[in-house]
């Protein structure tokens, strides 16, 4: 089955407000056009230096999502076109991407990651660590940035499960974070969780967002 084929038989598979973001890390140029000239726009890359790359070689109409762990120092590269950074797990990376934004003169929109997996090698804030960058001074003052939603990775296992409670644990954060702190915008929407081998169980779950590589474009490789 070609590329395109897989990414309709998913569309038909995910309820219409549930955005498919087609994981292109790996792969080359001809496989994301393949996959763009099917009407799909939705890329999410885990590398800076991959996805500014591709950003300069492909479609200026792609909708590029960072959705990697996001190092400090290599923020300024994506800032100027990326729309979506799933993985902001600090308040340091927070203000760092406020800043480059400032600096653009654009808005950037984020994901706050939740750590839900029992693998301590994810990254991710508890709720209680979301809590307290929400409330402070300094998240406060950040005018570059928009808090669109929650994002969180689930343990690698065959145990279906431990992945379904993983992934309505960060749909009840999602609720709360909401209630608490954006009760009065609509803007705050979006759960990102969810991939090839998952990513019913996920929409099952409450995600609008899922990241799915391998059963679109085939195996990685690394």
């Amino acid at each position: 089955m070609c590329i395109s084929e897989n990414i309709l038989k998913i569309k038909s598979n995910i309820p219409q407000n549930v955005k498919l973001i087609a994981v292109s890390k790996t792969k080359p140029n001809e496989d994301i056009l393949e996959a763009y000239n099917s009407g799909h726009k939705l890329f999410g890359e885990n590398k800076v230096q991959d996805i500014v790359k591709k950003y300069e070689d492909l479609p200026k109409d792609i909708e590029w999502h960072f959705i990697g762990h996001l190092q400090r120092n290599k923020v300024k590269f994506i800032v100027p076109f990326v729309r979506l950074i799933h993985a902001v797990d600090s308040l340091k990376l927070l203000k760092k991407i406020n800043d480059e934004a400032a600096k653009n003169k654009r808005i950037v929109n984020c994901l706050m990651q939740i750590h839900i997996a029992r693998e301590s090698s994810k990254f991710g804030l508890d709720i209680n660590e979301l809590r307290e960058i929400l409330s402070s001074e300094e998240y406060s003052s950040m005018e570059n940035i928009e808090i669109e939603g929650l994002m969180g990775m689930a343990t690698y296992t065959d145990n279906k499960e431990i992945i379904k409670n993983e992934f309505v644990f960060l749909s009840k954060c999602f609720k709360e974070i909401k209630n608490e702190f954006f009760s009065n915008t609509d803007n705050f929407k979006e759960i990102s969780m969810g991939m090839s081998d998952d990513y019913d169980i996920a929409v099952e779950s409450g995600s609008t967002m899922v990241r799915v590589g391998s059963i679109i474009f085939g195996e990685r490789n690394y």
